[in-house]
C-alpha cells in the first residue's frame, strides 16, 4: 500500500434512532478514549469530591456542591459582620458557632481568612507588661520594679500611641524604643500644644475674615445680596485696612421704590477677630448712644455694634449735606455704601494726589467747613481726621471711615477733636496753604470755645478740665452737660 494514498473508508449504515441515542454516543467516546489513551490508569474513587471525579448525574452530590457553596458565602459574610462590629475595640465579639463548616469541603477556612480580620496581628509587636498591684514582678536578686529604667521606658513608648493621630510617632515599640521620662513628658507637652494651634487656626480659619479674604459667614451673607439682587456681581478688593476690607460690588435692583441703589457700591466687612479691637473699645464703650448696649453684649457683638455706629455716624453726616458714602444696607457687621470712584477704580486719598495750589486751598477750607457742620450740625468729631481719611473726587473732598467718631460730650471727645485738628494743620502747613491755622486756632474755630492758652501743654489741660467737668455731671444728674457759651452749642440730650 502506498503510504500517500486514499484510506478506504467503508460506511456503516445506521438507522435515525441509533444515532439519536445517548447510550450509542457514550459507547463511541469510550472508544475514542481508550483509543487515543490506551495506558489511562483508572481513578480510584475516594471519598473527596474533586473536579476530575464528580458525578453531576446524581441529584445528591449537586445539592451538596450547592450548599457548600451557599455555606462559604455565609461564612464570608459572618466574617465582614464580625470585623464590622469589632472593629478596634478591645472586646470583641465571635461568630465561630455560627459558621457552617462541611467535613467533605477540601478548602481549609483558616486559608481564607486574611490576618488582618483576625484578632492577633502576627506582625505587631506586644506591648510591654503590666506591673501588678504589689508594684514589683520577680524574686530575689531578679525583682523589677515599676521605677526599672528599661520597663518605664518601654511604657512611655506605647503610651506615645495616644497621642494625637496628627503627631506621627512611628512603630516605636517595634524597635524596642525605651523613652526616658524627660523625654516623653517633652514630646507630650509638644503635643498637646501642636493639637490646640491646630485647633485655633482652623477656628481662625472658619471664625474670622483675613486679609482680602471673608470667613464663610461673611460669603453667605454676600451671597445672599447678590441672590436678592440687591447686588450684581462683586468684583473683587480695593482696600485692607487693620479693621476692615472693602470690596467694590456693582449695584442691582431695589426692593422698594423709595430707595434707590447706586450704579457702583463699595462693601465694607469689618474683620471678626478681636486683635485690632482691644485698643479700640474706648471709642464705643464711653459713647452714650451705645453704653447701655455695650456692658451686656460679648466682645465678638461689639464688632456688629463698630459698623451700626458706622452707618448712624454716615446717616447723620448725609443729612447734613457733608460729602460721604451714602447708606445702602447693612447685615450684621457687612456694611454697603456708594462707591466714591468710578468704573472700579476708586478716588485717592488726599496724601496720593498731587494738587495744585488753588485746590489744596481750596480744600482745607472746605475741610474747615465740614469739621464746623460734623461739631455743630451733626454733634460729632471724627476722632481719626487726616489725609488717610479723606477722598479727592469730583473736585472736592469726601470724608470717609466714621465708624470710631463720637459725640463731642464723650469723655475723650475734646481730646479727639485736638488731635484731629493737629492732623488737619500739619498736612496743609506742609502742603504749603499760607492761610492754615494751627491746631489751637483751629480747635476754638471749630468747637467755638475760647480757651486762650499759649503753649500746648497748659492747652490740653484746659481741654482735660472741660472733660472732666461734663463727666462729674453726668455721673451725678444722667444728662450730658453743655459746656459750651457760644451759639453753635452741640444740642443736650438727656438719657
Amino acid at each position: 500500500q502506498c503510504p500517500w494514498g486514499a484510506p478506504n473508508t467503508t460506511s456503516i449504515s445506521c438507522s435515525l434512532a441509533d444515532v439519536m441515542s445517548e447510550q450509542l454516543a457514550k459507547e463511541l467516546q469510550l472508544e475514542e478514549e481508550n483509543a487515543a489513551f490506551p495506558e489511562a490508569v483508572a481513578v480510584a474513587e475516594g471519598p473527596f469530591i474533586t473536579g476530575e471525579n464528580i458525578d453531576t448525574s446524581s441529584d445528591l452530590m449537586l445539592a451538596q456542591m450547592l450548599q457548600m457553596e451557599f455555606d462559604r458565602e455565609y461564612d464570608a459574610q459572618l466574617r465582614r459582620e464580625e470585623k464590622k462590629i469589632n472593629g478596634d475595640s478591645k472586646v470583641s465579639i465571635s461568630f465561630e458557632n455560627y459558621r457552617k463548616v462541611h467535613p467533605y469541603d477540601s478548602d481549609s477556612s483558616e486559608d481564607e481568612v486574611d490576618w488582618q480580620d483576625t484578632r492577633h496581628d502576627p506582625y505587631r509587636a506586644d506591648k510591654p507588661t503590666t506591673t501588678p498591684r504589689k508594684g514589683f514582678i520577680g524574686k530575689g536578686k531578679d525583682i523589677t520594679t515599676k521605677h526599672d529604667e528599661v520597663v518605664c521606658g518601654r511604657k512611655n513608648t506605647a503610651r506615645m500611641e495616644n497621642f494625637a493621630p496628627e503627631f506621627q510617632v512611628g512603630d516605636g515599640i517595634g524597635m524596642d524604643l525605651k523613652l526616658p521620662n524627660q523625654v516623653f513628658n517633652a514630646l507630650k507637652q509638644h503635643a498637646y500644644s501642636e493639637e490646640r494651634r491646630s485647633a485655633r487656626l482652623h477656628e481662625k480659619k472658619e471664625h474670622s475674615t483675613a486679609e482680602k479674604a471673608v470667613d464663610p459667614k461673611t460669603r453667605l451673607l454676600l451671597y445672599k445680596m447678590v441672590n436678592a439682587g440687591m447686588l450684581e456681581t462683586i468684583t473683587g478688593c480695593i482696600s485692607t485696612g487693620k479693621e476692615s476690607v472693602v470690596f467694590h460690588a456693582y449695584g442691582g435692583k431695589s426692593a422698594t421704590e423709595d430707595k434707590v441703589i447706586p450704579p457702583e457700591c463699595a462693601i465694607k466687612v469689618f474683620k471678626t477677630t478681636l486683635n485690632e479691637f482691644k485698643n479700640r473699645d474706648k471709642y464705643i464703650k464711653d459713647d452714650y448712644r451705645f453704653k447701655d448696649r455695650f456692658s451686656k453684649l460679648n466682645p465678638r457683638k461689639i464688632i456688629r455694634m463698630w459698623a451700626e455706629k458706622e452707618m448712624h455716624n454716615l446717616t447723620r453726616m448725609q443729612n447734613a449735606g457733608i460729602p460721604c458714602p451714602q447708606v445702602v444696607i447693612l447685615k450684621k457687621h457687612v456694611l454697603v455704601m456708594s462707591f466714591i470712584g468710578q468704573d472700579q477704580v476708586p478716588a485717592p486719598k488726599l496724601k496720593d494726589v498731587t494738587l495744585s495750589s488753588e485746590d489744596m486751598k481750596k480744600a482745607y477750607y472746605q475741610i474747615l467747613n465740614m469739621m464746623q457742620q460734623l461739631y455743630k450740625e451733626c454733634n460729632l468729631v471724627h476722632a481719626d481726621l487726616s489725609e488717610y481719611n479723606m477722598l479727592w473726587h469730583d473736585g472736592k473732598v469726601w470724608l470717609i471711615d466714621v465708624s470710631q467718631s463720637v459725640e463731642p460730650t464723650h469723655p475723650h471727645g475734646l481730646e479727639f477733636l485736638f488731635r484731629d485738628c493737629r492732623n488737619v494743620s500739619q498736612f496743609f502747613q506742609k502742603g504749603g496753604v499760607a492761610e492754615a491755622l494751627n491746631e489751637r486756632e483751629l480747635f476754638n474755630a471749630v468747637s467755638g470755645l475760647n480757651i486762650t492758652a499759649e503753649n500746648e501743654v497748659d492747652f490740653q489741660a484746659e481741654i482735660e478740665a472741660l472733660e472732666k467737668m461734663n463727666e462729674d455731671h453726668v455721673q451725678n444728674h444722667g444728662k450730658k452737660l453743655s459746656m459750651f457759651s457760644s451759639d453753635g452749642d452741640p444740642p443736650i440730650y438727656d438719657e
